[in-house]
């Protein structure tokens, strides 16, 4: 029983951080962005190439994953370095997100990322770097 709703703060405090967590993870471009850096740490710039998209859409989206814990970020001369802030633990929810999938009959893999044509989006595709 929650005395003076601090109890239900608390809960709705830890909801929204999943909630945050699960709102990364349910955009395409941050699903792949993750799994670029899956390889190891990178450059906002080489992101960019790699994804073909504007810079701005790239850095967003990697704000976005930093802020819920994702990514971590070190700052080297005037270059941004974005690593995976646990990669065991990603790897691990990957594997468990395959497994879902299979379960509930969808063929469908995160690992199937390089297998794609680039991501662009229609509204940046050809955005400034």
């Amino acid at each position: 029983m929650a005395i003076n709703g601090v109890a239900e703060t608390v809960w709705s405090e830890e909801r929204s951080a999943y909630a945050a967590l699960f709102h990364a993870l349910a955009e395409p471009t941050r699903l792949a962005l993750l799994e670029h850096l899956a390889t190891g740490e990178h450059r906002v710039r080489d992101l960019v190439h790699h994804m073909h998209l504007a810079q701005s859409t790239v850095s967003k989206h990697l704000a976005c994953l930093r802020d819920c814990g994702l990514v971590t970020v070190r700052a080297e001369g005037r270059s941004s370095w974005f690593s995976l802030a646990d990669p065991a633990r990603l790897e691990d929810l990957v594997e468990s997100a395959d497994e879902l999938l299979r379960a509930s009959g969808v063929s469908l893999s995160l690992r199937d990322h390089d297998h794609h044509e680039p991501i662009v989006e229609e509204d940046e595709g050809h955005g400034g770097n």
